[in-house]
Order: structure tokens, then sequence, then C-alpha cells
């Protein structure tokens, strides 16, 4: 896969801490497989679709224990210049841009609505090798309490535009790298707990949607929104036994009509 555009969602990871249930979960649910854990990287295990590198699972670094959640990763070709910009708009740094062998360089950071991402320069692993594929990453939305903050953070460090929704009903943002459409932010409502964090929802797409949450539900997924029919496709919102939020969406069955937007400046 070529190098993708400084602020493409390129990669998707989570922490388990029981990392054979969590593949025993995917396998099922997505139709994963697993490649061999690297111990030399923290036991880092890539997920694979239809043989196409997808995701990964790791176990949870010391003193994280339970608290699975998948981290979506956006592209850079410089962590360390994505990294100061990261700070000098408001976000934080959480671990340093740091040299992962020859697969490329990653850093963690939060932005200041309080959702975590990552960054990642591509070496010889640039990222998703299939995208909008059964089993493969498709769409990520960054759910915030403070939307003002996240909106203006976003395009000053990867350089997005910006639509809002319009619909007075949902307060929701979509950013743009030229005309492709990468990402979305949706204002959470008080329907989330308090005790919720910032976080970036992460889609994986699936071939039939119902069937997909109740094979998620019959392994112990609780089933927080959805099934829904929508002009992107019917999808449902998941979390997974270990208690990390994710979406499933069949793209190929749509309905409805393309909600209108207006651009931001």
């Amino acid at each position: 896969m070529a190098v993708p555009p400084e602020g493409t969602p390129c990669w998707a990871d989570a922490m388990f801490s029981d990392v054979e249930g969590a593949k025993t979960f995917y396998g099922d649910v997505l139709g994963w497989t697993f490649g061999e854990s690297s111990s030399e990287y923290g036991n880092y295990t890539q997920a694979y679709a239809n043989g196409k590198a997808v995701a990964a699972v790791v176990p949870p670094m010391p003193g994280q224990e339970g608290q699975s959640q998948w981290c979506l990763y956006f592209a850079s070709p410089d962590a360390a210049a994505t990294a100061a910009r990261i700070r000098e708009h408001g976000g934080e740094v959480l671990m340093e841009p740091m040299q992962v062998g020859e697969f490329g360089t990653m850093c963690l950071a939060r932005e200041p609505g309080g959702a975590v991402f990552g960054v990642w320069q591509g070496g010889v692993h640039t990222g998703f090798e299939a995208v909008a594929e059964p089993g493969a990453y498709c769409w990520a939305e960054v759910f915030t309490r403070e939307p003002e903050k996240t909106d203006a953070f976003l395009p000053a460090v990867f350089s997005y535009t910006a639509k809002q929704l319009q619909d007075d009903a949902v307060d929701f943002r979509m950013f743009d790298l030229g005309d492709q459409t990468v990402l979305g932010r949706m204002r959470m409502t008080d329907d989330f707990p308090p005790e919720v964090p910032s976080y970036i929802n992460v889609y994986f797409t699936v071939a039939d949607c119902d069937e997909a949450v109740a094979k998620a539900t019959k392994h112990g997924a609780v089933l927080r929104f959805g099934p829904m029919d929508g002009p992107f496709g019917r999808f449902a919102a998941l979390s997974d036994p270990q208690g990390a939020n994710f979406s499933v969406i069949d793209i190929t069955r749509t309905a409805g009509e393309m909600p209108k937007s207006t651009d931001v400046s």
C-alpha cells in the first residue's frame, strides 16, 4: 500500500488484558485471523481479514490493565513535527515519538476534547492493507463533550477542511482531506454516562450487520445502539466483552438520503 496522506486514519490497535479472549471474539465477529505475537514488541499481534493486515491486539502495558479501548492512528510523514503541532494547539503528547524497528515511528496523544489517538509515520508498515472490505476498518468518529476544542484542534494539526451536518437533532462535523471525508466528530449528549470519557469510535466493515451483532452479543458484548439503517449503511455500536467500544457497518445496505452539510471556514 502507498503511504497515505497526512491525517488519514491508517491503523488501529487495542490493548486487552485477555488477548486470547479478544482473538476469539474478533475472530468470530469480524472473521479475523492472527499472526504470531512479537515478543520483541510487547507481544503485539496483527489481525488479518482475508490475508490482509487490518488491525492489531496487544497485552496492556503495566498499570493499564482492564482499560481496553481501540486506538486510531493518523498518518504522518514526520511524527516529531506532528507531535510539536499537537502541543502547539493544546493537545497532550502521552508517548513521545518512538521508532518501532523498521516498521515505523509511533506517537500517542490526547486532543483537547479528551480523546486519545495515535500518530504513525510509516516505515515498512504503512498501515491498513485493506479498507472498507469485510473485516477491515471503514470509518471513525471522535466522540467528545467539548467539540469546540476538538473542532479547532484537528484542522490545525492535520490540515483538514470541515463540514457541519445540517441537523438540529445532532451536532456532527466531518473532516476532509482534499475531496475525501476521512473522519467524523460527534458531540456526546447526556445519554452518555458521565464516567465515559471522550473517545474515537472505530467502525469495522461486515457483510451482515445483524449477524455480526448476534455473534458479538453471544460472546458477551453489549449492544449500545442499532442495528439501524442509514445512508452510509446498516450499522450498530457495541462494547466488546472487555469494554472496548467499536461499531460494525454493512456498507452495501443503505437507506435514505445523504445528509446535507455546510462548509465551515
